[in-house]
């Protein structure tokens, strides 16, 4: 089990919904003491945002803005595509989870080479600096997504790619661990369909959805940040950690929303990129797939970083499906009010991606 007592902590991304989550959740928590925790990110406003909110000032004060190297949150303007930039902040880390993504569908289509930068090059970035400059880290650890599981969009496939640069690193750089984590859509995360469809209730409809039969796997930002500290506290070297989550039909999501209102329901066909279903344990990967309690692990494939002695026993009988496992009308709506996403529940949209 990792002690991130007197650690530094990199977050790349760090101002995007799961980074933040993690950062409140380290630092709210009095059995974490670490050293240091980076936020790292190109977004000087979003910092600026989450400055104020840790200091919980509505005002920027010069105590506030100009004593940022002295607190144990700290924020560093850089781009996870530039090498020197990640250079500047990986020779500080004992730990580092690499949340910088491009991560909606649509935008990746649309600039696919942005995508291979941010979230293929960046991470070859994180291990570059580390192999290079033989730089003391303990543990990275990669976010990905089940986009990445038989990707046929260009999120899912820089994801994957992702997952093997890190993965492979444990190889090319033997001192540190490299580990991923693999779920699906977080709830009122940065860009989900959750915060839309509010907007589109509170301005009469009609909800858009883009095939009646659609699935996705669901969990929230509590759960994101709970997958992240396990998988760094149990996975060994190479592993994939997997949350075991429910999943819905996105109609169910739609009417759980709408309730007794007159909303209208106009479906709009699948967008380039979108999966009927998603899949966060493919038929391959069920033969190297354990049981981990509340996750699966996928284990390594590569032989160098496979287990001579252990006896895998298969956790699953076939690919992990959001078509399977489904939560029906009444369960999708009790998820939404357990995690407050109910329209009532939420006065101001803008704000659901801090919804814990």
């Amino acid at each position: 089990m990792i002690n991130f007592n007197n650690k530094t902590i990199l977050v790349t991304g760090g101002t995007g919904s799961m980074g933040k989550t993690l950062v409140q959740r380290i630092l709210s928590d009095k059995n974490y003491k670490p050293n240091k925790i980076i936020v790292f990110s190109r977004d000087e406003a979003k910092q600026h945002d989450m400055r104020m909110s840790y200091y919980n000032k509505s005002v920027a004060t010069e105590e506030i803005i100009y004593t940022d190297f002295l607190n144990i949150l700290e924020f560093r303007i850089g781009d996870i595509r530039n090498y020197a930039d990640v250079c500047s902040v990986v020779s500080e880390a004992d730990i580092i989870v690499n949340a910088a993504a491009l991560k909606q569908v649509p935008t990746c289509e649309y600039f696919p080479v942005q995508a291979l930068f941010t979230n293929c090059i960046g991470a070859a970035n994180i291990v570059r600096a580390i192999q290079e400059n033989n730089y003391k880290v303990d543990t990275v650890i990669g976010i990905s997504t089940d986009k990445a599981c038989k990707p046929i969009n260009v999120m899912g496939m820089t994801k994957s790619l992702q997952e093997r640069i890190f993965l492979s690193a444990n190889i090319l750089v033997p001192n540190t661990r490299f580990i991923c984590v693999r779920y699906g859509n977080v709830l009122a995360s940065r860009g989900s369909v959750i915060p839309l469809f509010h907007e589109q209730i509170k301005n009469g409809g009609p909800i858009t959805i883009t095939d009646k039969e659609m699935t996705r796997f669901l969990l929230s930002l509590n759960n994101a940040v709970d997958t992240v500290i396990a998988a760094i506290n149990n996975a060994g070297r190479g592993e994939i950690f997997i949350p075991k989550v429910p999943s819905a039909n996105m109609l169910n999501i739609a009417k759980a929303l709408i309730g007794n209102r007159d909303i209208k329901i106009k479906i709009i066909g699948v967008r380039p990129g979108e999966k009927m279903h998603e899949i966060l344990v493919s038929e391959e990967e069920i033969h190297h797939c354990i049981d981990k309690g509340d996750y699966y692990a996928i284990l390594p494939m590569l032989p160098e970083l496979q287990s001579s002695s252990a006896q895998i026993i298969n956790a699953l009988k076939k690919e992990l499906s959001s078509s399977d496992f489904m939560l029906d009308l009444k369960q999708t709506k009790s998820l939404l009010k357990k995690n407050k996403l109910m329209i009532e529940d939420v006065k101001d949209s803008s704000s659901l991606e801090l919804l814990r």
